[in-house]
């Protein structure tokens, strides 16, 4: 079993034990358990074959030891099946719906003997949910947005819960002898926020044994097909994944058809269709003129797929190329102008982790993160950055462990205590202040003006009408202290949608007012998502890209805001904390005019400079040539 199927089976438990109306303390235990397991970046499943001592862990005494080796051994865990023997446990998917939780799903259950999502959202259609004490009209409606949601959602995991199921096949696969390359394709490779299945993509010399070592993977539930090059299994987790087994002739052409997208694809067919060639998953082939048509897919069910002379095919470079166009990143291929780009040679330098020097919204223990101030500088210290800026909850959310400003002033006095013992490491004192219904901040101006750092989000009152939600917010934009509004859309993926309001008119105040806007990269929430981030990127707005993190180990999910960035076309020059301490630090100097006028000098300073479209074409046409090379080899070969 891998993490996120453990930590599921402990949140599981902790579902029905509250449902049941066990022990909070036991309830809460089970919580802490998943949490641990969950960002742990170790499976525990090799920590269980080395022998680790797993009570070692945050959250994990002798019994949730127990609980976790059973799980790795056996796959299931008796304790559950004991639970849903008194208790159904289809009342853990009414619990996860917005509005509902543990509690109410009781009441649900025991008043209205709902037991199914499906019963819940007839009952409610009916009328006879906001009849029950504690719910009303409101929550009827709350619950039936809620379950519209779910199922929007259901068939859909994220990105960060495909990695803990993907990259450990991809692992016992590549044990395979036969094994010559094998990647991943869709919109996994795409990385977009959710995926609905995977594409795996390989050159195996003996293509049955990496068959049959596919479809015996311990983590599947049911073979779906097996044959000579196609196969396609249901893992446990009821993620589908798909193999086809290639010639090493067809194996760029097929990995940029199955990576996408549809519309990517299509722009790529016309252009081959607008010079002669026809582009499919096998290769690039040349055809005779009037044997060329514009339904590549309705010709494709009648056509001999290696009809005509193939030109390119070994490579992703080579496909492109006899296009005329260099390789594009995957993550850019969603038909938003990257085809252009790439011809015009204005294709953009991605983003990448490398390029970040620090991380600007994280926590500690003096709210509700679980590591110290130390902890966390040190944690950022080995991931080379120069500075970070810690930023614990204000006191409006007390169930954090929120600070007001007398426990903000003891925790500066912890800050300069770190400080003095560390100078590898520049630290912002910040803090994250909540919005509050009305605009107003979570914290006096005069304690707002001692921060280095001021990051404001709203964390309650989700549900208030659209213009009111946009009017709270730019209230706060207005503060003349407020540098970054941190996860602007509030949402969850696949557990909570965005609140309501007018995103457009809210980054263009923060434009206005020389405000950064946050790319929270934790993969529960990658907010904003890759298309407001554009929005930004459009109006120059300076985008920050933070972990939130809760404990040092977190600070690595910066990967997924990266990939996220790399969707939104962002570059260095389109984000804050790649600039060096003093240029950070000037920027949060700067009154609020300068500031946004700066940015702006900045981003037409980088467009200019990214423009430089005869270089490069230039090394685009020697990297396509590369690619060709490798093209004609495979082709004299005739691949494997």
């Amino acid at each position: 079993m891998e993490n996120v199927e453990i930590a599921r089976t402990l949140e599981d438990v902790a579902d029905l034990l509250e449902i049941q109306g066990s022990n909070p303390f036991r309830v809460r235990a089970y919580r802490n358990a998943a949490r641990t397991v969950e960002e742990h970046p170790v499976p525990m499943r090799k920590l269980v074959e080395e022998g680790a001592d797993l009570t070692e862990l945050s959250g994990i005494g002798e019994d949730m030891s127990k609980y976790i080796h059973q799980l790795v051994d056996t796959g299931s865990l008796e304790l559950l099946d004991q639970l849903t023997e008194d208790v159904p446990d289809s009342l853990i998917e009414i619990g996860r719906l917005p509005g509902v939780g543990p509690k109410k799903t009781q009441k649900l259950w025991k008043e209205l003997g709902i037991e199914t999502v499906d019963q819940l959202e007839e009952a409610a259609k009916a009328g006879k949910v906001r009849e029950l004490e504690g719910f009303g009209a409101k929550s009827e409606e709350k619950i039936l947005r809620g379950i519209e949601a779910y199922r929007r959602h259901q068939a859909r995991f994220k990105i960060s819960e495909a990695d803990q199921h993907v990259l450990p096949l991809l692992e016992w696969l590549r044990e395979d002898d036969s094994v010559e390359r094998i990647e991943v394709a869709g919109s996994y490779r795409r990385r977009k926020e959710t995926v609905g299945d995977i594409d795996l993509l390989a050159i195996a010399e003996e293509g049955g044994s990496l068959m049959k070592r596919f479809t015996s993977y311990d983590r599947i539930e049911e073979v779906l097909a097996s044959g000579d090059t196609k196969g396609s299994v249901r893992l446990a987790s009821g993620l589908q994944v798909d193999l086809r087994i290639l010639t090493a002739k067809s194996y760029g052409a097929a990995l940029v058809y199955f990576t996408g997208s549809k519309e990517h694809n299509v722009r790529l067919r016309q252009r081959a269709i607008d010079r002669g060639l026809r582009i499919s998953e096998y290769g690039v082939f040349k055809v005779e003129k009037g044997k060329r048509g514009k339904d590549e897919d309705e010709e494709a069910k009648e056509r001999d797929p290696w009809e005509g002379e193939l030109v390119a095919g070994a490579t992703e470079e080579g496909v492109y190329a006899a296009v005329g166009l260099p390789w594009i990143p995957p993550e850019l291929r969603e038909d938003r102008g990257e085809i252009q780009a790439a011809e015009t040679g204005d294709l953009p330098e991605l983003i990448t982790i490398e390029d970040l020097r620090g991380d600007l919204q994280m926590h500690s223990t003096w709210s509700d993160g679980r590591e110290s101030i130390e902890a966390m500088l040190e944690g950022c210290a080995e991931r080379g950055y120069e500075y970070f800026a810690l930023t614990d909850h204000s006191q409006s959310l007390a169930m954090t462990g929120g600070m007001d400003e007398k426990k903000l002033r003891r925790q500066w006095k912890e800050m300069d205590e770190v400080v003095a013992k560390h100078d590898e490491i520049h630290l912002f004192r910040s803090m994250e202040i909540d919005i509050l219904a009305d605009g107003t901040l979570d914290l006096s101006d005069e304690m707002l003006e001692k921060l280095d750092i001021v990051l404001v989000s709203i964390h309650s009152r989700f549900n208030l009408p659209a213009d009111e939600q946009t009017d709270r917010l730019l209230s706060a934009l207005d503060h003349p202290e407020v540098d970054i509004l941190a996860h602007p859309t509030g949402r969850l993926i696949n557990e909570r949608d965005p609140y309501e309001f007018d995103l457009d008119a809210v980054l263009e105040r923060a434009a206005e007012r020389g405000v950064a806007v946050e790319l929270n990269a934790h993969p529960d929430r990658l907010d904003l998502k890759d298309t407001h981030l554009l929005k930004a990127k459009a109006l120059g707005l300076p985008i920050v890209i933070d972990t939130d993190s809760h404990r040092t180990q977190d600070l690595d999910l910066v990967r997924y805001g990266i990939d996220q960035a790399r969707r939104a076309w962002l570059t260095r020059e389109d984000v804050l904390n790649t600039r060096s301490l003093g240029d950070l630090q000037a920027w949060l100097d700067a009154p609020r005019e300068e500031r946004a006028k700066h940015w702006r000098e900045l981003s037409k300073g980088a467009r200019k400079k990214k423009s430089r479209g005869a270089a490069a074409a230039k090394r685009a046409k020697k990297k396509s040539s590369t690619a060709n090379e490798a093209d004609a080899k495979a082709k004299k070969s005739g691949g494997p």
